[in-house]
């Protein structure tokens, strides 16, 4: 049987870096794909995962290429099916193009005019890009990263006021990223940095994780006092962590998608 696989010699065990390749793969119902190969010292098994960027398979040092191909192949119903395509996959961005983008668990439909400036509108039901005669696909996707950061920060200024007296101090300041994994996280200087992909899912997941780490100012850890100021300001936080493992990925691909 001829591989599957585009294989490079072992790497080093004894480094100390991340080592990555690309394999390519053939999925259950014959499409090609790309793994993301990666040798971490850190890790102790293998492990195959799918993120926004597509899926990963993870090696410790010692665990030879050849085990790693026997992994993938034992696992590849279960890629096959986590990278199924539906039919709400988010496209990307084509000028010009009539679609539809996602916001606060909606799909909004995406219409086009022309204009002086690169800005994205709310309008309605609708989210109206405007470009000028000469802009392309990266201009719209830096005009609707602004937008989204705009859209999110008002869902912040609405949230936040209700929880500030009852915390020990306010955070320092709030930032929106694009983030590969986490959805949240509080600095030891209480900058608070959220995910930019939140405002692309239901209000109340978004609301969740803010107040998840707000309750950091509280407790640093994620102890049993923490999680019982969690409960106290939002009841149905395990509801909201439940919506991010069924939807958290395509959540995280769609932002990919449209922004980068």
């Amino acid at each position: 049987m001829p591989s599957l696989f585009r294989l490079s010699p072992p790497a080093d065990p004894t480094t100390s870096r991340l080592q990555r390749d690309s394999i390519a793969f053939v999925l259950s119902d014959g499409r090609r794909i790309d793994v993301l190969r990666v040798r971490d010292p850190r890790a102790r098994r293998l492990r195959l995962s799918v993120g926004e960027r597509g899926p990963r398979l993870t090696l410790p040092p010692r665990v030879s290429l050849a085990a790693g191909e026997r992994f993938l192949l034992e696992h590849r119903d279960w890629l096959t099916h986590q990278l199924a395509p539906r039919e709400d996959d988010v496209q990307p961005l084509v000028p010009g193009e009539p679609g539809a983008v996602p916001l606060r668990g909606d799909r909004l439909a995406l219409r086009w005019e022309g204009g002086r400036a690169a800005r994205a509108l709310l309008e309605d039901d609708a989210v109206v890009l405007q470009l000028p005669p000469r802009a392309g696909a990266a201009a719209a996707a830096r005009a609707l990263r602004d937008f989204y950061e705009a859209q999110a920060r008002a869902d912040i200024g609405r949230w936040l006021p209700a929880y500030l007296p009852g915390l020990p101090r306010p955070p320092r300041r709030i930032r929106l990223r694009v983030l590969s994994s986490q959805w949240g996280s509080l600095a030891p200087d209480g900058t608070l940095t959220l995910d930019l992909a939140l405002v692309l899912g239901r209000p109340s997941a978004f609301h969740y994780v803010l107040v998840h780490e707000l309750c950091h100012l509280v407790h640093a850890d994620h102890s049993r006092a923490f999680w019982r100021e969690v409960e106290r300001r939002c009841p149905d936080w395990r509801d909201e962590r439940d919506y991010f493992r069924e939807e958290g990925r395509r959540l995280k691909a769609a932002l990919h998608v449209l922004v980068g």
